[in-house]
């Protein structure tokens, strides 16, 4: 369980690479780096986004096809070719008049630390590096790509009382 009051939850940045697909990736002939998804965490991310939890994307990638996942589960907010994510995060933060204990991150590296320690929850994959499994307040037993993301949204979700509450739960 995650040790913080997710009740105060307003947002939940992902970061892609080792968070939402794993840790691997296989490179097409052109060099276009190809993901894999978890539909799990896919299904919690869309029913997060109709419940009203922000939901921002936040990656240093560049690949088209991480925007059209994320974009056809309704996220808005999809930050690519973030070379240093805190400013990213800083200009969310801002966007939204969030303050910093609104706001959960799932980071599993070195890449994501300063925004980690500025968050008011850092949660990570199992397969984490150890220096962002030290200042998480989550770990999830999780792999990345292995259904992190609804690991996390749902206890998010279940903390706030909207998982499972009515029948958009039921559909896509």
């Amino acid at each position: 369980m995650i040790n913080y009051n997710l009740s105060k939850i307003k947002a939940v940045i992902f970061d892609v690479d080792g968070v939402l697909s794993a840790e691997t990736i296989v490179l097409a002939a052109d060099g276009e780096p190809l993901r894999t998804v978890n539909i799990k965490d896919g299904y919690a991310i869309q029913l997060a986004v109709k419940k009203g939890l922000r939901v921002a994307i936040l990656t240093g990638g560049r690949t088209e096809a991480v925007r059209t996942r994320y974009e056809g589960l309704g996220v808005t907010d999809i930050y690519m070719g973030c070379a240093v994510k805190i400013n990213t995060y800083e200009a969310f933060r801002q966007k939204y008049r969030l303050n910093d204990n609104e706001i959960l991150y799932v980071g599993d590296d070195i890449p994501d630390f300063e925004v980690m320690k500025k968050a008011g929850c850092a949660c990570c994959p199992a397969d984490a590096c150890p220096d962002i499994k030290r200042i998480c307040r989550y770990v999830s037993d999780r792999k990345g790509g292995h259904g992190v993301g609804r690991d996390i949204i749902e206890q998010v979700m279940r903390a706030q009382g909207k998982w499972l509450t009515d029948s958009e739960a039921f559909g896509w």
